[in-house]
């Protein structure tokens, strides 16, 4: 039998970009899944699958048919899918876990793994001096507030989300730009790597041995001090350019890019 193993990716992003390069990215998802099913322990999507996800009580976005298939076949053969919250696809119903059958994780998660412990969260909101998003992350997770905007038509209410999540996907790429171009510890990007880093640490010295995130795009895999002990500070990068995810085994972690078989 296969050694079993755990998996670990985020910020696919699907429906961000146009039709024939979401198609491409979609088909190239599936394929990953499927390659992994049969020694799949347990998958862990950390946040932002879908660039933009709201589930009204009786409507979600249209698309996606491939992708939530192969999730839901994967689920029904009894490996366990932990999807877990972002900033692009935290308005969750029940859809998702009834119908296509993933565990929902709102926020952070506390887990162990063949002994080590592992703290998994997408990582927004963790950005040093980011109030503004703060902000607006404790508005729109608002219960109340999201039962006012359910009232809005879904046709209305999908593509004004849509459109703001296409704007804040643009803006962080233009961040993203800037960071490459002038690297500097004051640059955007640098100074939100700064804050989860951080945070990473932080859990470290909590007794984390791994504390795994998104949100950044950027896949890094790092040895780091938390209080007297070390740990392991993991970004799993994006399938928008880098198609990067992480996979546990046997003790050892590994941050691989997947490239499809011909």
């Amino acid at each position: 039998m296969a050694d079993k193993k755990y998996y670990f990716f985020s910020d696919v992003h699907l429906g961000f970009s146009d039709s024939v390069t979401e198609k491409l990215k979609e088909r190239k998802l599936v394929s990953f899944l499927e390659s992994i099913r049969y020694d799949a322990e347990k998958i862990f999507i950390v946040g932002d699958l879908f660039d933009c996800w709201i589930e009204y009580r009786r409507a979600v976005p249209k698309g996606f048919f491939r992708t939530l298939a192969k999730l839901n076949e994967i689920s029904e053969q009894g490996t366990e899918i932990c999807f877990f919250s972002g900033n692009h696809d935290f308005w969750l119903n029940t859809y998702l876990r009834d119908d296509v059958g993933l565990n929902l994780v709102p926020d952070g998660m506390n887990t162990e793994i063949e002994g080590k412990k592992f703290y998994i969260t997408h990582g927004d909101g963790l950005s040093k001096g980011d109030t503004g998003y703060k902000i607006i992350k404790k508005i729109l997770r608002n219960q109340v507030n999201q039962f006012l905007y359910s009232l809005i038509h879904p046709d209305i209410g999908l593509w004004l989300a849509q459109g703001s999540s296409k704007k804040s996907r643009l803006h962080t790429d233009d961040r993203q730009r800037i960071d490459e171009t002038y690297p500097t510890e004051k640059s955007p990007l640098s100074h939100g790597s700064s804050g989860m880093r951080d945070f990473a640490s932080a859990r470290i010295a909590d007794g984390a041995d791994f504390v795994i995130m998104g949100h950044i795009h950027k896949p890094q895999f790092i040895e780091l001090e938390g209080g007297k002990r070390k740990g392991y500070y993991v970004t799993l990068g994006d399938w928008i350019s880098n198609f990067t995810y992480g996979v546990y085994s046997k003790g050892n972690f590994e941050l691989k890019k997947y490239t499809e078989s011909k």
